[in-house]
């Protein structure tokens, strides 16, 4: 049967498209593949482990008492009122989901090139079903803090949160865009130079000295020297970090210079990620 002029597509792909488009309308149509991509994320990161999704619970309880032995004791880092411990594990906990996004969504063309090279679907969902599923283990390591927080004041410790707890869903979307679009970065820049995806791990683990993880702003500025004290100060993700310990602990400072600093780099690390990650996905099958 011949078909008329009057036809029309249900759908049409095509290359060409805007740089910065989420495609929402796409993504929603496809959303029980991001669903599918969540659930699958979730369930094998640790299938064939001996400990399994108990490394969701041991990892930021090691990470924190090395911090607390090694920063807190040895390096006389003063914490204040706050446990060491709690302290760590506060910071610990958000840089964990930054770093999860970030390292999830770095290798995102490599990774998945048969998929890619073999069905349609839009690109953006799978980066995006890393973020979201990390969000799970983020929780779960939540719940670990929120353990020891009712145990150090039960202990008698003067802890307490503040009305900057408000703040807390705007702090997890600023670590999301932010691991988000610096991994959709690396992950098109390794579509061409694959050595580049070596050094993201070393990469994140000097990072995390110059965000404030392992001790608070106000002991970078007194023994840093003034120009390290300065990049760890403007750093958004030290701001994060510190955000987040004041709200829940109530130590540390916060202002809202800071806050919207960080919220405008967030955006604009997103918005260039994805532009970049737009752009490569045309043609990144030819050179990975």
């Amino acid at each position: 049967m011949a078909s008329s002029d009057s036809d029309t597509w249900l759908y049409e792909i095509s290359s060409e498209k805007k740089l910065f488009s989420l495609n929402l309308k796409e993504v929603w149509r496809y959303r029980d593949l991001l669903f599918l991509f969540v659930k699958r994320d979730i369930t094998t990161v640790y299938k064939q482990t001996i400990l399994g999704p108990l490394w969701y619970f041991l990892q930021p309880l090691f990470t924190s008492v090395i911090f607390t032995l090694v920063f807190n004791n040895l390096g006389s880092i003063s914490t204040g009122s706050i446990p060491s411990f709690l302290f760590n594990l506060a910071g610990i906990t958000a840089w964990n989901y930054f770093t999860a996004c970030l390292t999830g969504t770095s290798d995102t063309f490599r990774s998945n090139a048969n998929i890619f090279g073999k069905v349609y679907f839009p690109r953006v969902i799978m980066p995006m079903s890393i973020t979201i599923s990390n969000l799970v283990k983020f929780g779960i390591q939540l719940l670990i803090f929120i353990l020891f927080y009712f145990y150090y004041i039960a202990q008698g410790f003067s802890i307490s949160p503040n009305l900057n707890l408000l703040l807390f869903p705007v702090y997890i979307i600023m670590m999301a865009l932010l691991g988000l679009g610096l991994g959709m970065t690396i992950s098109a820049m390794t579509t061409k130079y694959r050595d580049l995806n070596v050094l993201v791990g070393f990469a994140v683990s000097l990072l995390m000295y110059i965000s404030a993880v392992p001790y608070p702003l106000s002991e970078a500025q007194k023994k840093l020297p003034a120009f390290i004290a300065a990049i760890v100060n403007y750093n958004p993700l030290s701001q994060i970090i510190e955000g987040f310990r004041y709200m829940m602990l109530n130590t540390g400072s916060f202002s809202w210079i800071g806050f919207s600093y960080t919220l405008v780099i967030s955006l604009f690390v997103f918005i260039f990620g994805l532009i970049i990650f737009n752009r490569t996905e045309k043609s990144f099958i030819d050179t990975v």
